[in-house]
């Protein structure tokens, strides 16, 4: 004998109803389960990366539709962990798991905005005004506090009224190509988000 109980009993008594009042109806699942779904992936270009979070420095892949024609935009449509990258051999916390969220935001920043000094409003600017100036300011603030002997007279040529900070997404070669670019104008102060 069956020992169930009376939730049990109502739940195989109406998924064999539900069942048998489809069929009834000319629902035949067999031919729908029998299609070959395509994968998801097959037509995209597969791009590695680092995640811009924290500064763990995972290694995720990225996955894009768009052929790179002239006219065609390209969208990424799936990010997960990078199995071969040694910091998190394919698993992603929470907010990296996320990126595909934070691509696709409509609230995402796309270009440089400034605001000025005593003013409450952000306004949009171009790459290239937001990098003139920087390297303005930084040039500006170089020629003001560049020490260039200490005060026993030996050259040190330092720059430390200004530090830099990697950003997390960059890989060796770029912080080595930042360390090398920031140290080449004297300054001492300098990290990198992840070091990776």
């Amino acid at each position: 004998m069956i020992q169930m109980s009376r939730r049990q009993f109502l739940k195989v008594t109406g998924s064999t109803v539900a069942g048998s009042s489809l069929a009834l109806l000319g629902f035949a699942p067999t031919e729908a389960l029998a299609e070959v779904r395509q994968y998801k992936l097959a037509r995209t270009t597969e791009t590695r990366n680092t995640c811009p979070y924290c500064s763990v420095g995972c290694g995720i892949l990225m996955y894009g539709l768009g052929d790179g024609a002239k006219n065609a935009t390209s969208s990424i449509i799936h990010i997960e962990g990078d199995a071969d990258h040694p910091v998190n051999r394919g698993t992603l916390c929470p907010k990296g798991a996320s990126l595909i969220d934070f691509i696709h935001s409509p609230s995402r920043l796309l270009a440089p905005e400034y605001r000025a000094p005593g003013s409450s409003e952000w306004k949009k600017i171009s790459w290239d005004d937001a990098l003139d100036r920087i390297s303005r300011l930084m040039k500006e603030d170089r020629d003001a506090n560049f020490i260039e002997k200490s005060e026993d007279g030996k050259t040190v040529n330092r720059w430390v009224s200004t530090a830099m900070l990697a950003a997390s997404a960059a890989s060796n070669e770029v912080g080595y190509l930042t360390h090398k670019t920031v140290r080449s104008m004297g300054m001492l102060a300098f990290d990198n988000q992840a070091r990776v």
